[in-house]
Protein backbone atom coordinates (compact mmCIF):
# COMPACT_ATOMS: atom_id res chain seq x y z
CA UNK A 1 0.00 0.00 0.00
CA UNK A 2 2.26 2.45 0.93
CA UNK A 3 3.77 2.37 -2.74
CA UNK A 4 0.96 3.77 -3.97
CA UNK A 5 0.59 6.72 -1.33
CA UNK A 6 1.71 10.29 -1.74
CA UNK A 7 5.20 10.63 0.77
CA UNK A 8 4.34 10.76 4.31
CA UNK A 9 3.17 13.66 5.97
CA UNK A 10 3.50 14.57 10.13
CA UNK A 11 1.20 16.77 11.93
CA UNK A 12 1.21 17.68 15.73
CA UNK A 13 -1.31 18.94 17.39
CA UNK A 14 -3.40 17.10 15.07
CA UNK A 15 -6.61 16.31 17.29
CA UNK A 16 -8.43 19.54 17.14
CA UNK A 17 -8.35 22.46 15.44
CA UNK A 18 -6.15 23.78 12.44
CA UNK A 19 -4.26 20.23 12.84
CA UNK A 20 -7.41 18.27 12.01
CA UNK A 21 -8.12 20.31 8.84
CA UNK A 22 -4.51 19.56 7.93
CA UNK A 23 -4.91 15.82 8.53
CA UNK A 24 -8.31 15.92 6.93
CA UNK A 25 -6.45 18.07 3.18
CA UNK A 26 -3.88 16.13 3.22
CA UNK A 27 -5.18 12.54 3.28
CA UNK A 28 -7.50 13.65 0.53
CA UNK A 29 -5.17 14.64 -1.07
CA UNK A 30 -3.73 10.85 -0.78
CA UNK A 31 -0.75 11.15 1.85
CA UNK A 32 0.19 9.14 4.00
CA UNK A 33 -0.06 10.58 7.47
CA UNK A 34 1.43 10.15 11.02
CA UNK A 35 -0.71 11.95 13.33
CA UNK A 36 0.51 13.23 16.89
CA UNK A 37 -1.70 14.76 19.90
CA UNK A 38 -2.44 13.74 23.46
CA UNK A 39 -5.75 13.07 22.44
CA UNK A 40 -5.44 9.64 20.52
CA UNK A 41 -8.75 9.09 20.72
CA UNK A 42 -9.48 12.45 19.16
CA UNK A 43 -7.57 11.87 16.03
CA UNK A 44 -8.85 8.55 15.40
CA UNK A 45 -12.25 9.71 15.52
CA UNK A 46 -10.66 11.35 12.26
CA UNK A 47 -11.25 7.91 10.69
CA UNK A 48 -8.82 8.90 8.18
CA UNK A 49 -6.94 6.45 5.65
CA UNK A 50 -3.58 5.25 6.01
CA UNK A 51 -2.96 7.56 8.90
CA UNK A 52 -1.05 6.75 11.75
CA UNK A 53 -2.43 7.99 14.56
CA UNK A 54 -0.58 7.93 17.97
CA UNK A 55 -0.83 9.59 21.62
CA UNK A 56 2.53 11.38 21.97
CA UNK A 57 3.11 14.97 24.06
CA UNK A 58 5.57 16.60 21.74
CA UNK A 59 7.88 18.04 24.37
CA UNK A 60 9.04 14.25 24.94
CA UNK A 61 11.61 14.06 22.32
CA UNK A 62 12.10 10.31 22.85
CA UNK A 63 8.40 9.51 22.14
CA UNK A 64 7.83 11.32 19.31
CA UNK A 65 11.07 10.12 17.41
CA UNK A 66 10.09 6.28 17.86
CA UNK A 67 6.66 7.33 16.06
CA UNK A 68 8.76 9.17 13.29
CA UNK A 69 10.35 6.04 13.16
CA UNK A 70 7.66 3.79 13.01
CA UNK A 71 5.85 5.58 10.20
CA UNK A 72 8.50 6.08 8.25
CA UNK A 73 9.07 2.09 8.63
CA UNK A 74 5.47 1.44 7.14
CA UNK A 75 5.19 4.78 4.91
CA UNK A 76 8.60 5.86 3.97
CA UNK A 77 10.28 8.88 4.61
CA UNK A 78 9.11 12.00 5.84
CA UNK A 79 8.63 14.05 3.13
CA UNK A 80 6.44 17.17 5.24
CA UNK A 81 6.56 17.97 9.02
CA UNK A 82 4.08 20.30 10.55
CA UNK A 83 5.08 21.62 13.29
CA UNK A 84 1.41 22.61 14.15
CA UNK A 85 1.17 22.04 18.21
CA UNK A 86 0.79 24.94 20.14
CA UNK A 87 -0.27 26.90 23.25
CA UNK A 88 -1.46 30.07 23.91
CA UNK A 89 -1.76 31.41 27.46
CA UNK A 90 -3.14 35.30 27.54
CA UNK A 91 -1.56 37.11 30.29
CA UNK A 92 -0.43 40.37 31.84
CA UNK A 93 3.62 39.81 32.66
CA UNK A 94 3.12 41.20 36.22
CA UNK A 95 -0.04 39.04 37.30
CA UNK A 96 0.77 35.81 34.98
CA UNK A 97 1.90 32.53 36.50
CA UNK A 98 5.38 31.84 35.11
CA UNK A 99 4.47 28.43 35.22
CA UNK A 100 2.47 29.48 31.73
CA UNK A 101 5.29 31.06 30.57
CA UNK A 102 7.63 27.54 30.95
CA UNK A 103 4.69 25.50 28.98
CA UNK A 104 4.64 27.87 26.24
CA UNK A 105 7.89 28.06 25.56
CA UNK A 106 8.22 24.21 25.89
CA UNK A 107 5.08 23.55 23.57
CA UNK A 108 5.87 26.80 21.00
CA UNK A 109 9.54 26.33 20.90
CA UNK A 110 11.54 23.94 22.62
CA UNK A 111 9.42 21.13 21.14
CA UNK A 112 9.16 22.47 17.53
CA UNK A 113 12.94 22.44 17.51
CA UNK A 114 13.23 19.18 18.88
CA UNK A 115 11.01 17.34 16.13
CA UNK A 116 12.69 19.49 13.47
CA UNK A 117 15.86 17.55 14.40
CA UNK A 118 14.38 14.56 14.54
CA UNK A 119 13.44 14.63 10.34
CA UNK A 120 15.93 17.48 9.58
CA UNK A 121 18.89 14.62 8.84
CA UNK A 122 17.34 12.54 6.82
CA UNK A 123 15.65 15.63 4.61
CA UNK A 124 19.29 16.82 4.33
CA UNK A 125 20.95 13.96 3.30
CA UNK A 126 18.28 12.98 0.64
CA UNK A 127 18.02 16.31 -0.54
CA UNK A 128 14.41 17.07 0.04
CA UNK A 129 11.77 17.76 2.02
CA UNK A 130 9.21 20.40 3.52
CA UNK A 131 8.74 21.97 7.34
CA UNK A 132 6.17 23.83 7.58
CA UNK A 133 5.70 25.95 10.76
CA UNK A 134 2.68 27.28 12.37
CA UNK A 135 3.63 30.56 13.38
CA UNK A 136 0.82 33.15 14.03
CA UNK A 137 0.50 37.06 12.95
CA UNK A 138 1.74 37.41 16.75
CA UNK A 139 4.90 36.26 15.73
CA UNK A 140 5.12 39.59 13.53
CA UNK A 141 3.78 41.96 15.78
CA UNK A 142 2.58 43.02 19.58
CA UNK A 143 -0.82 42.86 20.94
CA UNK A 144 -2.19 43.55 24.27
CA UNK A 145 -1.36 40.69 26.78
CA UNK A 146 0.47 38.71 24.33
CA UNK A 147 3.77 39.12 25.74
CA UNK A 148 4.98 35.81 26.39
CA UNK A 149 3.02 34.38 23.80
CA UNK A 150 4.22 36.98 21.12
CA UNK A 151 7.80 36.01 22.34
CA UNK A 152 7.35 32.13 21.08
CA UNK A 153 5.97 33.36 18.40
CA UNK A 154 8.06 35.78 17.45
CA UNK A 155 10.95 32.64 18.09
CA UNK A 156 9.36 30.20 15.71
CA UNK A 157 9.36 33.11 12.91
CA UNK A 158 13.23 33.82 13.26
CA UNK A 159 13.91 30.32 13.79
CA UNK A 160 11.99 29.59 10.71
CA UNK A 161 13.65 32.12 8.47
CA UNK A 162 17.69 31.38 9.73
CA UNK A 163 16.76 27.35 9.42
CA UNK A 164 15.71 28.13 5.41
CA UNK A 165 18.62 30.28 5.06
CA UNK A 166 20.94 27.20 6.58
CA UNK A 167 19.51 24.42 4.68
CA UNK A 168 18.02 25.57 1.05
CA UNK A 169 21.12 24.38 0.08
CA UNK A 170 20.70 21.44 0.50
CA UNK A 171 17.05 21.45 -1.24
CA UNK A 172 14.80 21.61 1.76
CA UNK A 173 12.45 23.84 2.23
CA UNK A 174 10.87 26.00 5.75
CA UNK A 175 7.81 27.62 5.41
CA UNK A 176 6.26 29.15 7.76
CA UNK A 177 2.38 30.10 7.81
CA UNK A 178 1.32 32.94 10.40
CA UNK A 179 -2.51 32.89 10.55
CA UNK A 180 -4.30 35.59 12.60
CA UNK A 181 -7.34 35.36 14.38
CA UNK A 182 -8.77 31.86 14.00
CA UNK A 183 -11.71 30.01 15.57
CA UNK A 184 -10.10 27.23 17.24
CA UNK A 185 -9.43 25.85 20.95
CA UNK A 186 -6.69 27.77 21.43
CA UNK A 187 -8.15 30.84 23.76
CA UNK A 188 -9.24 27.72 25.76
CA UNK A 189 -5.86 28.09 27.44
CA UNK A 190 -5.94 31.10 28.69
CA UNK A 191 -6.70 31.42 32.36
CA UNK A 192 -7.59 34.80 32.35
CA UNK A 193 -11.19 34.74 31.94
CA UNK A 194 -11.32 38.66 31.20
CA UNK A 195 -8.66 38.18 28.81
CA UNK A 196 -10.40 35.45 27.06
CA UNK A 197 -14.24 37.71 27.61
CA UNK A 198 -11.94 40.93 25.44
CA UNK A 199 -10.60 38.11 22.90
CA UNK A 200 -13.88 37.26 22.17
CA UNK A 201 -15.84 40.55 22.23
CA UNK A 202 -12.61 41.91 19.85
CA UNK A 203 -13.54 38.47 17.41
CA UNK A 204 -17.00 39.80 16.99
CA UNK A 205 -16.19 43.18 16.59
CA UNK A 206 -14.61 42.23 13.39
CA UNK A 207 -17.43 40.42 12.27
CA UNK A 208 -16.02 37.02 12.49
CA UNK A 209 -12.42 35.28 11.97
CA UNK A 210 -10.53 32.43 9.88
CA UNK A 211 -11.61 29.01 10.51
CA UNK A 212 -9.20 25.87 10.72
CA UNK A 213 -9.89 24.91 6.80
CA UNK A 214 -8.61 28.30 6.09
CA UNK A 215 -5.21 27.56 7.09
CA UNK A 216 -5.14 23.75 6.40
CA UNK A 217 -5.67 24.85 2.05
CA UNK A 218 -3.21 27.61 2.72
CA UNK A 219 -0.61 24.89 3.94
CA UNK A 220 -1.56 22.59 1.09
CA UNK A 221 -1.34 25.20 -1.45
CA UNK A 222 2.44 26.21 -0.32
CA UNK A 223 3.32 22.03 0.01
CA UNK A 224 2.00 21.56 -3.52
CA UNK A 225 4.29 23.86 -5.28
CA UNK A 226 7.12 22.39 -6.91
CA UNK A 227 10.03 21.26 -4.71
CA UNK A 228 12.39 24.34 -6.02
CA UNK A 229 9.56 26.72 -5.45
CA UNK A 230 9.57 27.86 -1.37
CA UNK A 231 6.40 30.12 -0.50
CA UNK A 232 8.79 31.58 2.34
CA UNK A 233 6.53 33.11 4.88
CA UNK A 234 2.20 33.86 4.84
CA UNK A 235 0.09 35.58 6.73
CA UNK A 236 -3.68 35.28 6.70
CA UNK A 237 -6.54 36.97 8.56
CA UNK A 238 -9.76 37.65 8.16
CA UNK A 239 -10.03 40.68 6.15
CA UNK A 240 -11.78 42.34 8.67
CA UNK A 241 -9.34 41.91 11.13
CA UNK A 242 -7.39 45.31 11.82
CA UNK A 243 -4.33 44.28 13.41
Amino acid sequence: MADILKPLVVITGASSGIGAAMAQHFADAGHALLLIARRLDRIEALGLENAMCRSVDVTDTAALRAAVAEAEAAYGPVDLLVNNAGLMQLGQLDTQDPAEWQNMFDVNVLALLNATQVVLSGMKARGTGTILNVSSIAGKKSFPNHAAYVGTKFAVSSISENLREEVSGDGVRVMTICPGAVETELLGHTTDQEIIDGYEAWKEDMGGVLVADDIARTALFMYTQPQNVNIRDVVIAATRQPA
